[in-house]
């Protein structure tokens, strides 16, 4: 049955919102860990697992929608997914002791999981080439909104009882709007010429392509693409697309292990570890909310106007110097009051930076690489990868603060950081500007040419 003419505005935005509950459902830890750690007296060791549960159910939930997302469909699986985090809220919310809450903490990461790996892939389809970082990158602005959201939400919620069931319980919301919203949107159009229904392909592209002409020409090079390759996972492993796993798995797990989610996860312990009063820690939460929202709308301004290598360099390098100030200070014997604010001045600095280049980039670059044969695999292994290093981070940070000053935990992130802007020089393509049919066809170029060099070596 026809849904009728749909709006582009209409098609990008639910094409991008699960990214809310995925800010969400990640932000909200933050406000709501410390009281789970007061209520279930847990341990160090236990607070990680409950925290990094979430992402072991992302790793499983970017591996499935890898496997069944180039088969069923990105629309379908969001659309399950919007129901499982639905499920997964309330479940949190109820959950009795840390058990449970583990439990249907991973079931939500199993949805958080899935968005992670189909929204990107799914926007970077449907988007136009001139503009596609700046709508694959709507997905962004909605995982920071969805937490900014979720820092208020904290803030707010603090000083009642049991508030952490509160917060787990207020995802329920969005994501009954998400489901509402995912009725009615498309399926992607290259999806759909995969499965040879190129009229419901042009029927998609007509809401979201200015001229017929530009449609036409569109699905011509998506079919022509598209007719020289097998689909499946084993695919992925051909020597023509390594590059682009290589690029893909290097940006996602790189964007993890720099340090970002033990601020995001984290915030609020760390505001308070430092001196500040459970309140001002929540507020302070708020603000790294804030930061990430504005410097992301900033982002969307100026990522179709500069190359993504450019803005990666920068951006990674004024994360590894945010890392390294503290540390840098305190070895020069600055007093302990005015190194605790010059450490959340700091990170807020690293937000900002993050904010700006690794966080939004790393998943419109997955979306734009990876070949149409092997796109959803592709960006779930991917995916798989980015949420392994998240759980790691979750799962020893409270441990390594137990153990060491924040300065040494730091300083280890900035090295990472420099490791990264170190990929980004040596391995990482340019993609600004070209479609997804023109990356494809250099990358696979590429592949060719460093096969036949190593095999001629």
């Amino acid at each position: 049955m026809s849904k009728g003419k749909i709006s582009s505005k209409f098609i990008f935005f639910f094409g991008s919102f699960a990214g809310i509950l995925f800010g969400y459902d990640i932000g909200i830890t933050a406000g709501a860990e410390g009281h789970i750690r007061v209520d279930f007296d847990l341990s160090p060791l236990w607070l990680g697992i409950v925290v990094s549960s979430l992402m072991g159910g992302a790793i499983l939930g970017s591996i499935v929608s890898g496997l069944f997302g180039d088969r069923f469909g990105r629309r379908k699986l969001i659309l399950i997914a919007s129901v499982v985090f639905f499920v997964g809220g309330l479940g949190s919310a109820v959950a009795p002791e840390e058990i449970s809450l583990t439990v249907f903490r991973i079931l939500l990461g199993i949805a958080v999981g899935t968005a992670s790996s189909l929204v990107p892939a799914y926007m970077s389809e449907i988007a136009p080439a001139n503009t596609r970082g700046k709508l694959s990158g709507l997905n962004q602005l909605m995982i920071v909104s969805g937490m900014l959201l979720s820092y208020i939400v904290a803030f707010i919620l603090e000083p009642f009882p049991n508030s952490w069931r509160y917060m787990f319980a207020s995802a329920a919301i969005p994501a009954i709007i998400l489901f509402i919203g995912m009725l009615r949107l498309p399926e992607s159009p290259r999806y759909l010429i995969k499965k040879g229904m190129a009229d419901k392909a042009r029927e998609v592209l007509a809401s979201v392509r200015s001229s017929k002409e530009e449609i036409e020409a569109e699905i011509s090079e998506i079919v022509d693409v598209a007719k020289h390759e097998n689909s499946g996972s084993g695919q992925l492993f051909h020597k023509r697309f390594r590059l682009a796993l290589i690029i893909g798995v290097g940006m996602a797990t790189l964007q993890q292990i720099q340090g970002a989610n033990s601020i995001v996860y984290y915030a609020t312990s760390i505001a308070r570890d430092v001196g500040l009063a459970p309140q001002v820690a929540a507020g302070f939460t708020v603000i790294v909310g804030v930061i990430f929202v504005v410097t992301t709308v900033i982002f969307l301004k100026f990522v179709d106007k500069y190359n993504r290598r450019t803005i990666l360099t920068v951006g990674g390098a004024g994360m590894a110097l945010s890392f390294f100030t503290p540390a840098i200070l305190g070895a020069f014997g600055i007093n302990e009051s005015a190194l605790n604010w010059i450490t959340l001045i700091s990170l807020c600095c690293f937000i900002l930076f993050y904010a700006f280049s690794w966080a939004p980039l790393t998943w419109i670059i997955v979306g734009e690489i990876f070949p149409l044969a092997v796109r959803g695999i592709g960006a779930g292994i991917s995916s798989a990868f980015n949420w392994t290093g998240s759980l790691a981070i979750g799962l020893v940070f409270p441990i390594l603060t137990a153990k060491y000053s924040f300065g040494v935990i730091f300083s280890a992130f900035g090295f990472i950081c420099i490791l990264g802007l170190i990929f980004v020089r040596f391995v990482v393509v340019e993609t600004k500007g070209r479609t997804l049919e023109q990356i494809e066809t250099e990358m696979a170029a590429r592949s060719e040419k460093k096969s036949a060099e190593s095999v001629g070596a």
